[in-house]
């Protein structure tokens, strides 16, 4: 998608635009790795959350600044832009949904009792996998390498998977867990910021009709 945007929009514009996602997807992993230690790492809540929202904050105007731009833009051009422009819109909504929910995350932090160590052993796990595939997804982002678009979209398949697998263990079937729907919550959370991210990096190697491709096939699969 991004070799066809590229030819299709050669204006410095759109060098602007994707300094600004570049900046979004940062602000998205801080406020992840914030949310996600509330939850698992013993952070005060209290001590993070000024910091947490005023992140989101900046991510929200980033795609407001972004979204008048690409209207600007489509307005200069005409309707022959208008595709790219909609594909702009799609993937930069998937970037602000990681903010989103983080904040999710954070909600349920200060409600979240000590979990199982299993439980717990294993969110820890997973929350250094999904931040390490948020910094992975910014560096793809910028180097529009497509091989390694591929794996990271296989590697973030199967930790989504994992999520549901555990999901499924805690809902009604496991006694002796403690609160296992917040920990199904935080499961459920880390999976929805997987498929975001698998959003935008599919951009790089997925023509345009298939944007959200891994996202749309996988809830096809689940259901």
């Amino acid at each position: 998608m991004w070799k066809w945007l590229n030819r299709a929009n050669p204006e410095p514009s759109f060098g602007e635009f994707r300094r600004k996602f570049d900046q979004m997807l940062g602000h998205g992993r801080h406020v992840f790795d914030l949310a996600s230690n509330a939850i698992l790492g013993g952070a005060d809540p209290d001590v993070i959350r000024d910091d947490l929202f005023r992140t989101d904050k900046k991510i929200n105007k980033l795609e407001r600044l972004i979204r008048r731009e690409i209207v600007v833009h489509a307005t200069v051009h005409g309707t022959s832009q208008l595709p790219s422009c909609l594909v702009m819109m799609s993937i930069v909504k998937d970037a602000e949904r990681v903010g989103d929910y983080a904040k999710n995350m954070f909600d349920i932090a200060a409600q979240t009792a000590k979990k199982r160590d299993d439980i717990h052993a294993d969110l820890v796990k997973l929350k250094a996998a999904v931040s390490a595939l948020l910094a992975e997804a910014r560096d793809l982002y910028g180097s529009q390498e497509e091989a390694g678009a591929r794996d990271f979209c296989l590697r973030a398949d199967k930790l989504t998977d994992h999520c549901d697998q555990q999901v499924n263990r805690m809902v009604g079937t496991e006694p002796g867990t403690s609160q296992p729907a917040l920990s199904a919550l935080a499961y459920r959370y880390h999976k929805r910021v997987m498929a975001h991210l698998q959003n935008i990096v599919t951009s790089i190697f997925m023509p345009v009709d298939q944007l959200d491709y891994f996202d749309e096939d996988k809830a096809s699969r689940d259901s």
